[in-house]
Formats: structure tokens, sequence, C-alpha cells
């Protein structure tokens, strides 16, 4: 590996860092309900700058079922796609960069399979105990 494959490798690292603390702020500021507790947990802007793949996990409404968990997911990604074009002014005005990457938002799939996940232990769990 070169040294400069090595550099470009941390730049893209400390861009994805800064524009995820960046959106994580502003993303806090905002009033819109449709959001609920929504945390940034990852962004993957492409070497090109000019994309940037957003992470995020949200809470869902407790005791939600599964369609209401879909409609709030729903709602939310609406939400997020109305306030794209404010988030990504906010990154060009904090973020020197040569482009301002336009952002995509994708619900985090390592969190939901975390759930599924607890969900399932939690059940085997319940059968042992009723086995018992």
């Amino acid at each position: 590996m070169t040294p400069h494959a090595t550099r470009r490798y941390e730049r893209t690292a400390r861009i994805n860092e800064v524009v995820r603390e960046v959106l994580a702020d502003e993303l806090e500021r905002l009033s819109d309900p449709r959001l609920g507790f929504l945390t940034v947990t990852g962004v993957e802007v492409t070497p090109d700058l000019r994309q940037a793949t957003v992470y995020y996990s949200a809470l869902a409404p407790a005791g939600a079922g599964a369609e209401a968990r879909a409609e709030a997911s729903e709602e939310r990604a609406q939400a997020l796609r109305s306030v794209t074009p404010h988030l990504q002014a906010v990154i060009g005005r904090q973020v020197r960069m040569k482009y301002t990457p336009h952002l995509v938002f994708r619900e985090d799939p390592a969190i939901r399979t975390g759930e599924r996940v607890d969900e399932i232990l939690r059940r085997l769990h319940s059968e042992d105990d009723e086995g018992e």
C-alpha cells in the first residue's frame, strides 16, 4: 500500500466524522417532531465528495406495533428528505470541502439487526422459563 492511499483513507475517515458531527448537531437543533429521537450513527462520503450516505437510528414509539413503527419510520424519512437542503447548506457553511455532498439518508441496518437478535433471544429465554 502506498503512503498516498493511506493518507486518502485517513482523509475520508476525517471527512466522514466531521460531516457526521455537523449533521448530528444540526438535527438536534431542529424542532421537527417527526424526527423523534434520531441518532446519526455514521456517514460515508464518496471519494469524489459528491454524495454522502448518512446512516441513522431512531427510537421506536414505546409499545408500538410493527405497523406504527413502519408509519413512524416513513414519517421520519419524509422529514429527513424535507430538511436535506437545509442540512446540505449547513455542511457547506461549516465544512471546508471542494463540493458539498448530496445527502442520502438510510436507516442503519445494524440497529434493526440487533433489535431482531434481541427479540429472538427474549423469545428463546421466555420459552426456557415456560419449560421449567
